[in-house]
């Protein structure tokens, strides 16, 4: 198997939003609020799934 470079900037941003909110929640006490995930993941509360 050859060795491979990722090269997918998108997973690349994935990786360090869920990075951050790894950080995030690990430094709050209690629940991490959705405003404050919002602002990790550049969403607002109109942007949200509604699916559910």
């Amino acid at each position: 198997m050859a060795d491979r470079e990722l090269h997918d900037s998108d997973l690349l941003d994935e990786i360090e939003m869920y990075g951050e909110l790894v950080i995030a929640a690990s430094t709050c006490e209690g629940r991490l609020p959705a405003a404050r995930i919002d602002a990790i993941l550049g969403v607002g509360p109109a942007e949200r799934s509604t699916s559910g």
